[in-house]
């Protein structure tokens, strides 16, 4: 069997081992395609890999030895499954691989708020300490989470791991979500309108559909808490990023914690990674060593019962 990944330096960029795809047949890896390769590298294949490179139905009809698509991620908008399906390649994705990771860089950002430790370990290393009068002083304020109230936007599985890490440190907890669940009772569902309004802390942890591009905008902002603080870590599009610049610039609200952004990397006309109390980390809530690992063994499954003939997350 021809394999070919075709984007594999973000899963892995030297620290994992491709030995389990390897050994499944004669595998080419390219750390990055560009889309004018595309069709060129993947002739002949029969099992192809791509992160975000994109397989659309013009470039699926060129690859006639095609049989398998593996996507390094969990989301699978880069292939045209219907193209696929209508061609008989089997696409299979990686669920669930980063739910814990994901979770915590919520919480990286949340706290990057509360406590501000780099700004403050800075101002020690700059002797602003040693020359205080006092023996402990803050450059920001210090905010305790218990008794907080922790908004959830989509209950998931990474919503409800935010939601149990909420609960750890002492915060009231309320949720929205497209459907109805049965929780925990200490996890309230509540409409969007009630979550923005009462909400300290709004974490976005719902996909990017068709409907809900760009919901957290102008309107929606006006409804939050002067004094909350926004963390998205689900994807760019759901904000409307000028209108939210304009808030933390306005002091609208108090801060954003943003994982994603609506291209990405960061193009130089994007007003957020200049806008006021903005925290921007460049999509690495997924990338742990623990989650890539898993990622990887989850890819590596997923081609092996392909070809055992009992294919695993099937998307089409």
């Amino acid at each position: 069997m021809k394999i070919v990944v075709l984007d594999g330096y973000v899963l892995n960029p030297g620290d994992l081992s491709w030995d389990g795809i390897k050994e499944l047949g004669d595998c080419t890896i390219y750390d990055r395609t560009p889309a004018e390769l595309t069709v060129e590298r993947a002739n002949g294949a029969e099992a192809v890999f791509t992160n975000k490179v994109v397989l659309n139905r013009e470039i699926i009809s060129q690859l006639p030895d095609l049989g398998f698509i593996g996507v390094l991620a969990t989301g699978y908008n880069v292939v045209d499954t219907e193209a696929a399906r209508n061609a008989g390649i089997v696409v299979a994705n990686i669920p669930a691989y980063s739910t814990a990771s994901v979770a915590q860089m919520v919480f990286a950002h949340i706290l990057n708020f509360t406590q501000n430790v780099g700004v403050h370990a800075q101002s020690v290393s700059a002797g602003e300490w040693a020359a205080s009068a006092d023996f402990a002083f803050w450059k920001t304020p210090q905010t305790e989470l218990a008794g907080k109230t922790l908004g959830i936007i989509g209950f998931g599985q990474i919503g409800r791991a935010v939601a149990k890490i909420g609960i750890a440190f002492g915060m009231k907890v309320i949720f929205t979500n497209r459907s109805k669940n049965e929780t925990d009772p200490e996890v309230v569902q509540v409409d969007l309108d009630t979550l923005l309004k009462a909400s300290d802390v709004v974490s976005i942890n719902c996909p990017l559909t068709a409907e809900n591009t760009g919901f957290i905008n102008k309107g929606a902002i006006e409804k939050m808490k002067p004094t909350a603080f926004l963390v998205n870590t689900g994807r760019g599009p759901l904000i409307n990023e000028q209108d939210l610049a304009n808030a933390l610039n306005s002091g609208r609200i108090a801060g954003a914690g943003l994982d994603v952004l609506s291209v990405e990397p960061a193009r130089p006309e994007n007003p957020l990674p200049k806008a006021r109390n903005c925290f921007i980390t460049p999509h690495i809530a997924w990338a742990t060593f623990d989650a890539r690992t898993r990622l990887m063994g989850i890819a590596t499954e997923n081609l092996k019962s392909f070809v055992n003939g009992n294919p695993l997350n099937v998307v089409n």
